[in-house]
């Protein structure tokens, strides 16, 4: 099965304080064969990105409402009279509130919606194919199921 990755590059906000905001680079990544989940790449000033990886159906919901809980949060608001999502994270190294343009990511979720629609996910993982190819019999079965102690009535000179 070929599977599709959907990117897309935007400039996040990492807000500092109410007054005060940085930009942040970022890449917004979707792949066919991990369904679920959606993958945020920020590109900060250090030896590697930072990546996060999150439901997709997190994303798509706080697109419209406030949802999550815990190291992932997500919803929607205005900033500066546009429409922007808010992201707060949390991790043992910190946290971080992201503010990322709304029709831009809305844009880059509907495309994801169209490579896998809702509710199709599970149809990506190939757990079927998976399962079918490990419980498929193998010529070692044949060895391992044959009688070990063959029955105790001889055929040889009845």
């Amino acid at each position: 099965m070929q599977h599709t990755v959907v990117e897309r590059e935007l400039e996040l906000r990492l807000i500092l304080s109410p007054e005060r905001a940085v930009p942040v680079p970022a890449r917004l990544g979707y792949r066919s064969d991990d369904p679920f989940a959606v993958h945020v790449t920020f590109h900060i000033n250090s030896a590697q990105p930072v990546g996060w990886t999150f439901a997709r159906e997190l994303l798509v919901e706080g697109v419209f409402r406030a949802c999550g809980y815990g190291d992932v949060r997500v919803w929607p608001t205005k900033s500066q009279g546009r429409g922007v999502v808010l992201m707060a994270l949390s991790s043992p190294d910190g946290d971080a509130l992201l503010e990322a343009p709304a029709a831009q990511v809305s844009a880059w979720l509907e495309r994801t919606l169209r490579v896998v629609p809702p509710g199709a996910e599970g149809d990506r993982l190939g757990i079927d194919d998976g399962l079918a190819e490990l419980l498929a019999p193998t010529p070692a079965d044949d060895l391992w199921l044959s009688d070990p102690w063959p029955s105790d009535e001889s055929r040889d000179g009845e």
